[in-house]
């Protein structure tokens, strides 16, 4: 397995590719500097440290160092992490992405009881698991997904298990592989509207993502299902609103909303900071819609808070259940 900690790339690794941008910039234009209310402390930790030191014990990867996710030091801190499984290397380049792309190397067969080990280790009460795109792989990865979710149920028969999938794009079969695992939560992200998809996501179809997540309450209407989206991509608002009447239509339950951040000079542009009142407006707006939770901050992310998000989820349903 590879983890890509730097900016050193592993052999076989493609130099990310310049994506077309809505907003014209200069090759020597800096980076759009963050306003006060997106800005984090650096993490340091004593429970930071001994988060970090499972993973690597375990030989793992975790998509908030991959990803370089503001929210690292607060949530290694109380032991939560994402792992991402099936390595470091994606087979796309969005360009909103920070995990390398190019060949990815075959799979670890002993990652999954590598994963169970460190979920009982950290002592979890819900973990989350996302992998990169395997496109090379006929399933798309998704019995390892299986694999995985088993292996964690075998060492940590308590832990709630939550997935962040890929879209299995042209993969038959693999979706309904990995929700006969029946995971707690199935999360796939649209990550941004329609009208950015080439820009932003290219090697992914936006309406397949919407059918995808319908096509998980088809086969198991018991499992909470969840998608998110990133804003300051230079999305309008009723962009933003069809998007979520979209997800609802496709009877999604949770919804989050967080602000983009440029990886690297690279990587598509902030086009926006959205000031804190408007990720406020769009949680009020979701929730009118029927999502039973919605969770929109600048900060946001989808695995963030996801084991307390968990319990609102279960409370939500039950509160709808009991009124209808």
């Amino acid at each position: 397995m590879v983890t890509v900690l730097d900016n050193r790339q592993p052999a076989g690794v493609l130099p990310r590719p310049r994506h077309p941008e809505k907003a014209h910039r200069p090759d020597n234009a800096t980076m759009v500097p963050k306003p006060d209310w997106i800005r984090v402390k650096a993490p340091t930790s004593q429970g930071y440290h001994e988060t970090r030191a499972i993973a690597r014990s375990n030989n793992l990867v975790t998509v908030c160092e991959e990803a370089g996710c503001p929210n690292i030091g607060g949530c290694w801190e109380k032991k939560h992490a994402t792992f991402m499984i099936m390595g470091g290397i994606c087979t796309r380049a969005c360009s909103f992405c920070n995990v390398a792309t190019g060949r990815p190397h075959a799979l670890d067969r002993s990652e999954p009881e590598s994963v169970g080990r460190a979920v009982a280790a950290m002592g979890l009460n819900h973990v989350v698991i996302t992998s990169v795109d395997r496109d090379d792989l006929d399933d798309g990865g998704a019995e390892h997904f299986v694999r995985t979710i088993r292996a964690i149920r075998a060492a940590a028969p308590g832990t709630t298990v939550e997935i962040l999938t890929p879209d299995f794009l042209r993969k038959p079969g693999a979706l309904e592989t990995v929700v006969a695992a029946r995971p707690d939560v199935f999360n796939h992200n649209l990550e941004t509207v329609p009208s950015n998809y080439l820009t932003v996501r290219p090697g992914a179809r936006y309406f397949h993502s919407i059918r995808l997540l319908q096509q998980v309450k088809e086969l198991d209407p018991t499992i909470f299902t969840k998608s998110g989206i990133m804003v300051g991509l230079g999305e309008e608002r009723n962009e933003v609103l069809q998007l979520m009447d979209d997800l609802r239509s496709a009877d999604v339950d949770f919804l989050t909303i967080g602000q983009y951040l440029q990886p690297t000079k690279k990587h598509h542009p902030v086009i926006r900071y959205v000031p804190p009142e408007e990720f406020a407006s769009f949680e009020t707006v979701a929730l009118s819609k029927g999502f039973l939770v919605v969770a929109a901050s600048p900060l946001t992310r989808s695995s963030h808070h996801a084991g307390e998000d968990f319990d609102r989820l279960k409370a939500a349903r039950l509160a709808r259940q009991a009124a209808a």
